[in-house]
């Protein structure tokens, strides 16, 4: 994983004027290499400072979100893995709110593709997904962008307290919902017809 983040930092080095380009397809390249997000994100924010290295992942998140949602669909054998993963983490019958997904991608170990997978659920159509894609894909490269510029300063306490929090977040933005057992419902469908 240093190489390739090596190889980032030289060809955007070298890239001059082209450097954003550069790091935008970086992103697009950055799942064939297994290069987790937050690691292109935080180099982003050392390469292009603040605003720039969030502008410039947030357009190639975006054409990663594009990419995922064309070809998942053609790619059956990777969508029953990104499914049985989803299962397994989440449950089979939940759907994560779109502020669930936007503080998951937050969390450094948290698959990408399989938060964009979930979105896709929640929003079938190529118009609402691309919406709550931005509203996801926002945070994440707003906060590793910053986090790329500070990281040296953070103790491993302080990093435990944000992660920490965010699964508090997490937790907090969760779908609720209510679950009455069977001899609950018809023990009180049974009161309220004799009263």
């Amino acid at each position: 994983m240093n190489e390739d983040l090596s190889l980032l930092l030289i060809m955007v080095e070298a890239g001059g004027i082209f450097a954003p380009l550069a790091f935008v397809v970086f992103h697009l390249l950055r799942s064939f290499l297994f290069i987790p997000v937050s690691v292109v994100v935080i180099a982003g924010g050392v390469l292009f400072g603040t605003l720039w290295g969030t502008i410039y992942s947030v357009i190639g998140l975006m054409g990663v979100s594009v990419f995922f949602y064309v070809f998942i669909d053609r790619m059956p054998k990777t969508q029953e893995r990104i499914i049985k993963l989803k299962n397994r983490w989440f449950g089979e019958y939940r759907n994560l709110t779109v502020g669930q997904i936007a503080i998951l991608r937050l969390i450094p170990f948290v698959h990408y593709h399989l938060l964009s997978f979930c979105l896709k659920q929640r929003k079938p159509k190529f118009k609402e997904y691309m919406k709550v894609s931005l509203l996801t894909n926002i945070p994440i490269s707003f906060f590793f962008t910053i986090f790329g510029e500070y990281i040296s300063t953070f103790t491993p306490s302080l990093i435990i307290m944000i992660l920490l929090g965010l699964t508090f977040l997490v937790y907090l933005l969760r779908e609720k919902q209510n679950v009455i057992k069977w001899k609950e419902f018809f023990k009180r469908t049974k009161e309220k017809a004799a009263g």
